[in-house]
């Protein structure tokens, strides 16, 4: 009799972690913000976030699907249960805080004007010149530099894009005068091309993974992922892969 009671606790235990192996959660992206997420050349999901998302799930015991999904849409889509959560550069701010529920920040980052390689511009002329600058539609740092112009009365005009790398084309072809974006996609076209970054603004930003409140289980598991995953040698290697800051 002990045999079979335990034998069906063997069973019972066996079929909870296939269950928990089996659970996939959907990671809505950005499919143009690198170097933490985006949409390589294969049509593969790729980037810092999209890696260290993988390596959490492993080690956690549970499956994510990463789908792209449009920024200025994507915490309605968490709220809609059409993604189960975001992993993908967001900012921590209260306003969307008071939506959903955040992680632990997991890294941090500043933001930065980016101009054409020759371009004479000084930060103190973006400020104070008639220009158009160019900013990712549904961000903090948009939302941020909205706010400021109204309270300071700055004469630039505010062009939204779908993504940043898309505003660094337009400053290229001479659509806009400026870009403004975080520090790393700025890093990133800076590296690949004919662009410099400028100077600071606004504050340094933290980045956090954003669930539905009800889903504090996720949480917890996204917290203690984050945790061993930054104990890891793999975090240095994601840093140098991705980053290299």
């Amino acid at each position: 009799m002990q045999r079979i009671v335990w034998f069906l606790v063997v069973l019972v235990l066996a079929a909870g972690a296939a269950h928990a192996a089996d659970k996939v959660y959907i990671n809505g992206i950005d499919a143009n913000y690198p170097p933490f997420a985006y949409v390589d050349k294969t049509g593969k999901p790729s980037g810092f976030d999209v890696d260290a998302l993988d390596w959490i799930a492993k080690k956690m015991g549970f499956q994510v699907k990463h789908v792209p999904v449009d920024w200025d849409g994507i915490i309605p889509n968490l709220l809609a249960k059409k993604i189960d959560l975001i992993c993908s550069g967001m900012t921590i701010t209260a306003e969307r805080a008071e939506k959903v529920a955040f992680s632990k920040p997991y890294w941090e980052v500043k933001n930065v004007f980016v101009v054409k390689k020759d371009s004479p511009l000084t930060v103190e002329e973006i400020y104070a010149k008639p220009l158009t600058v160019g900013m990712q539609a549904g961000t903090s740092e948009a939302k941020w530099m909205a706010d400021e112009k109204a309270k300071q009365g700055w004469k630039f005009t505010i062009k939204l894009y779908d993504s940043s790398p898309m505003a660094i084309e337009d400053l290229l072809n001479g659509r806009i005068d400026v870009a403004a974006m975080n520090y790393p996609p700025a890093r990133d076209a800076e590296r690949k091309k004919p662009v410099k970054i400028l100077g600071t603004f606004g504050e340094v930003e933290e980045f956090g993974v954003a669930v539905r409140k009800e889903d504090q289980q996720l949480l917890e598991q996204i917290n203690k992922g984050f945790e061993l995953l930054k104990a890891d040698p793999y975090w240095e290697e994601l840093i140098a892969k991705h980053l290299n800051q």
